[in-house]
């Protein structure tokens, strides 16, 4: 007889009629996934020495459009992709303390960004009493809104390998990648 893995337990009192949650799937999928998990022996730093910065839509599947393998590189992943405060940090640690030197950029056609406005945070003020800190950073053109996002890379001085920048615009619908030139 099999033994199973310990079933995840459920927070409410009324666990034993609750039906399981998304997160109660993934823990059973993480589960399945470890009984038969083994060490890679991988370093933390990325085999390709690339940082990707892409938008965190679920049809994104980075590594399948990529042909990338696990430990090839940093996915930094946010809503649109969009080269904020956060990224810098996440791509300072990349290269100064990881050794990637590449940063790729990727947007992606049918973004949920093209269609806010910061209008989006006086909302969210108007229903819970306080307005976020964070810039919604929306967009109505994704060519131009790669090409800040680059120029926000290669302008940073926290970043010591700015010369191999290059961004894209993933189209949703045919899967293939679209390079932004940085000049308008």
């Amino acid at each position: 007889m099999p033994i199973s893995a310990p079933q995840p337990q459920k927070r409410s009192s009324d666990a034993e009629h609750a039906e399981p949650t998304v997160t109660d799937h993934l823990v059973e999928a993480n589960a399945k996934y470890a009984s038969s998990f083994r060490d890679p022996g991988m370093d933390a730093r990325p085999v390709l020495k690339v940082a990707i910065v892409a938008c965190m839509d679920a049809r994104l599947d980075l590594h399948a459009a990529l042909g990338l393998e696990l430990g090839d590189c940093h996915t930094i992943r946010n809503a649109g992709g969009v080269v904020t405060d956060d990224i810098i940090r996440s791509l300072t640690i990349s290269q100064r303390a990881l050794g990637t030197r590449s940063v790729v950029l990727i947007h992606h056609t049918g973004c949920g960004l093209l269609n806010l406005t910061e209008d989006f945070r006086h909302e969210i003020e108007a229903e819970v009493g306080q307005r976020p800190a964070w810039a919604v950073e929306a967009f109505k053109d994704l060519d131009q809104d790669v090409r800040q996002s680059m120029q926000r890379v290669r302008t940073s001085p926290f970043l010591p390998h700015r010369d191999d920048v290059r961004g894209f615009v993933f189209d949703v619908t045919t899967g293939r990648l679209r390079e932004i030139d940085p000049r308008p």
